[in-house]
């Protein structure tokens, strides 16, 4: 078990599946007890109980829409209201806006999925840090897991508000670690390259396209959710990471190093 993680009290959005699933499951398997939250409540709710059945730990899901600050607030009161803190939170949750058009260049970017992107990658990060921050203040212990992405840091085209979201994201959690440090609360981004549910279909559907972007890959394979991303957030998440703060993790088999030249199969310039 990893150093100070038995008993803590972890809270995971868009835990119902991919990379959320997989760490949820991971920090589970350590014991942690986890309040899970998505706005697919079937997914989150069958994510609660194969937690329940394979570890035995204590796991609650509520159902939250991250885009509302009013259900973010109230999945982390939910927490509280439960086991009186919250000593970790991971900030995961991602999606498109609802009816949102494909992907485009930047001068065709609606306002309408620029702002969606804005709440749902950075504002509903910075509305759970928030309401969580007076419990971590007050035991003067706390780690913050913000999932990031190296298409924001490279600039991958096509993709411009999930990288402008992203990149707001990283700086939110370098603002909060700079000033939330003297209470022991860390707070790092993590950069996942994964094996998720959204991956596989892109597979199937671009078989070569996705066997080019692996060979672009050191380590030529995408990463397991539970076992390579959520055994990082678990460090993160653990005393042992308690010296390291406002720092972005690569988790991507080394993609990072040479930036991965990906450029998503659209239509010409």
């Amino acid at each position: 078990m990893a150093a100070g993680t038995g008993g803590k009290v972890a809270l995971v959005t868009g835990a119902g599946m991919g990379i959320g699933r997989g760490v949820a499951r991971r920090l589970a398997r350590e014991g942690m007890r986890l309040l899970l939250a998505d706005r697919d409540a079937g997914a989150g709710q069958d994510c609660a109980g194969q937690i329940r059945r394979d570890f035995g730990t204590e796991v609650e899901f509520v159902h939250a829409d991250v885009t509302l600050r009013a259900e973010v607030e109230a999945m982390v009161q939910a927490a509280l209201a439960r086991w009186g803190t919250v000593h970790v939170l991971v900030n995961n949750a991602w999606g498109r806006r609802p009816g949102a058009g494909g992907l485009g260049p930047v001068e065709e970017r609606g306002d309408a999925d620029v702002e969606h992107a804005f709440r749902i990658g950075a504002q509903a990060a910075l509305w759970a840090m928030q309401a969580a921050f007076p419990a971590m203040r007050a035991q003067r212990w706390g780690r913050v897991v913000n999932m990031c992405s190296l298409n924001g840091v490279n600039a991958h085209p096509w993709t411009l508000e999930y990288n402008m979201a992203k990149e707001a994201l990283r700086t939110l959690t370098r603002t909060a670690a700079r000033e939330w440090a003297p209470w022991g609360i860390c707070c790092n981004a993590v950069c996942p390259g994964a094996a998720t549910e959204a991956y596989r279909s892109f597979a199937a559907a671009r078989p070569e396209s996705a066997a080019a972007m692996l060979k672009l890959n050191p380590m030529g394979r995408m990463g397991d959710p539970e076992e390579d991303i959520g055994a990082v957030v678990l460090f993160l998440a653990s005393e042992e990471s308690r010296y390291l703060t406002g720092n972005t993790l690569f988790v991507d088999g080394g993609s990072h190093i040479n930036g991965v030249p990906w450029v998503p199969e659209l239509r010409a310039s």
